[in-house]
């Protein structure tokens, strides 16, 4: 708002230069005493001075401001990502990360600061207009709705169609180019490379394409409000030349009032046009923020169907109950089910661990629990609440098989979001988590996508990020890959120690002892197998016991009632 104002006063004052200059060189025209042009010499230096270090002073503000925003968004869309808050494509994330979220900047910069200044330039030289001629006025009145108004509009409703299209086209392609980069090796080993380079130069062609038109349509627009001021100013000057008794001095400032005026609100037809542009990026970004958010109190998904009421996630800070009644999942556009009407209850302090064959559906059941895979069908309640509904929350996260390692330190990646954490307490959670680190590696970078670690040292670095800020149901789909089995074990206790109170859901893969959690999930081709206390499953028949005495586990499939 202040941003606004400041480069209100800027334009303001450009045109109170035009209008004095005018008015000297018309009034010394006349031949008064110099002592009559003083005050009109002094105010068109003071306003020369004035405009520019107005202007100066504006960008510092404006930018200022947008970068603090910026800073704001990016870190909510970083801590969004690192609880493995989205299942997207990372080019997707790519492209919604930097050039979508750089859009708010560009809105704010390119569209929020001229939509303010064409108010308060309007107000100010209209009612200075009509002071002098009611008429003139009038005719100014209307160049700039036409100029600010109704050409944007114009412009925007051109451009708004392209434009959507853009920034989903734009996220095609940079997953496109990524999904090449990245995968070229496994592209090659399989010859798919031809397939997926025609794929990114298609992508890259539509783009083209769909941003040639948003410019063209821009550009048409422009040349039309470029006749705009003049033919105001003429207009103004016709009428004032002649109204009865006004002095001509006052024509000529009046007509270049106008011209300036209008001027001045011209931009707001570029900046329609890279508001439609910016549309679809400024929707990307809500709905990837949109993910990370969790209702007051309940979530409730009956059948599929949805209802957004997200709030911040601090809301549910305390103990979650969690309850899922004949819940059923998949993956994408499959459509097989890769759950099939589970039932889980998760009081406050409840302790699961999930087990079964490779495709049984653990991690798709962690999904559902972390809002990242919606119910096809079933209930999802939380807290026994059935008010406030949504289709993501934000109380359950951990270690996710997508959770996201940046390019960035080891400290960077570790206090996302909680800037400032001491580095005992750090290196504290990487004990903990197995990693045993000293100060110097906190410094370290990661690597683009964590390149520089390997998968179980991922795995550890994102329990020990879960570990420092604990979510009230903590997620963990095998958080000790790569360590032998007694280190595991060892991780495994000290992290469930660190959390006392807190839920926790685990997936393993590996023969471990279970005996600490509360019960034991068996999961087969979606559906519940066996359930229990580890010591009981032990005794019984069927796949758990199998799986203890190190029995073929894949080809193993128990009769799901």
């Amino acid at each position: 708002m202040f941003a606004a104002f400041l480069a209100a006063l800027t334009d303001l004052a450009g045109v109170g230069l035009l209008a004095t200059a005018a008015w000297l060189i018309a009034r010394a025209a006349e031949r008064p005493p110099l002592i009559a042009l003083s005050v009109a010499i002094v105010a068109v230096r003071t306003l020369a001075i004035g405009k520019g270090t107005l202007r100066y002073v504006e960008r510092l503000v404006g930018h200022d401001a947008a970068l603090r925003v910026l800073a704001k968004l990016r870190t909510r869309v970083y801590a969004t990502l690192s609880a493995g808050g989205t299942s997207l494509p990372h080019g997707d994330l790519l492209a919604r990360l930097v050039s979508d979220v750089d859009g708010v900047q560009d809105a704010l910069l390119r569209c929020a600061i001229p939509a303010g200044v064409a108010v308060l330039v309007a107000v100010a030289t209209v009612g200075f207009t009509a002071a002098y001629l009611p008429a003139a006025a009038l005719v100014l009145a209307t160049g700039m709705l036409l100029a600010g108004l109704v050409l944007p509009v114009a412009a925007y409703a051109i451009a708004a169609g392209a434009a959507r299209r853009t920034a989903t086209v734009r996220g095609g392609y940079l997953a496109a180019s990524v999904d090449v980069l990245h995968g070229a090796a496994d592209l090659a080993a399989f010859g798919a490379t031809g397939t997926a380079l025609a794929r990114a130069r298609d992508e890259s062609t539509g783009l083209a394409r769909l941003t040639r038109a948003a410019g063209t349509a821009g550009s048409a627009v422009g040349a039309v409000s470029v006749p705009v001021p003049a033919l105001t100013a003429v207009g103004v000057c016709l009428l004032a030349t002649r109204a009865p008794g006004l002095n001509p001095v006052m024509v000529a400032v009046l007509s270049l009032v106008a011209l300036a005026a209008v001027e001045a609100v011209l931009p707001l037809t570029g900046a329609a046009v890279r508001l439609a542009d910016l549309r679809g990026s400024l929707e990307r970004v809500r709905a990837l923020l949109r993910q990370g958010s969790a209702p007051a109190g309940s979530l409730r998904v009956r059948d599929g169907i949805t209802v957004d009421g997200p709030v911040e996630a601090s809301v549910l800070s305390g103990p979650v109950d969690i309850r899922l009644d004949g819940v059923s999942a998949r993956y994408a556009d499959d459509r097989e089910l890769a759950l099939d009407r589970l039932d889980l209850d998760l009081p406050a302090g409840r302790r699961v661990a999930v087990v079964g064959p490779s495709g049984a559906g653990k991690s798709t059941l962690l999904g559902v629990l972390a809002g990242t895979v919606p119910p096809a069908a079933g209930t999802v309640a939380v807290n026994a609440r059935t008010e406030e509904p949504a289709q993501r929350w934000r109380i359950a996260g951990g270690v996710l098989a997508d959770g996201y390692v940046f390019h960035a330190t080891m400290r960077e990646n570790l206090t996302l979001g909680r800037p400032g954490l001491p580095d005992g307490q750090l290196l504290d959670a990487l004990r903990t988590a197995g990693l045993r680190s000293a100060p110097e590696d906190l410094d370290r970078t990661l690597g683009e996508d964590g390149a520089q670690v390997s998968g179980g040292q991922r795995q550890r670095l994102l329990l020990a990020r879960a570990l420092l800020a604990p979510p009230p149901v903590l997620l963990l789909d095998e958080p000790t890959e790569g360590l032998d089995p007694a280190a595991a074990d060892e991780v495994l206790g000290q992290a469930l120690a660190a959390v006392p109170g807190h839920t926790v859901v685990l997936v393993t893969h590996r023969l471990a002892d279970l005996s600490a959690f509360d019960e034991v999930l068996v999961l087969a081709d979606g559906r519940v197998a066996q359930r229990g206390r580890h010591a009981d499953l032990l005794t019984e028949p069927g796949w758990y016991a199998d799986w203890a005495r190190g029995g073929d586990l894949q080809t193993w499939r128990s009769t799901v009632t």
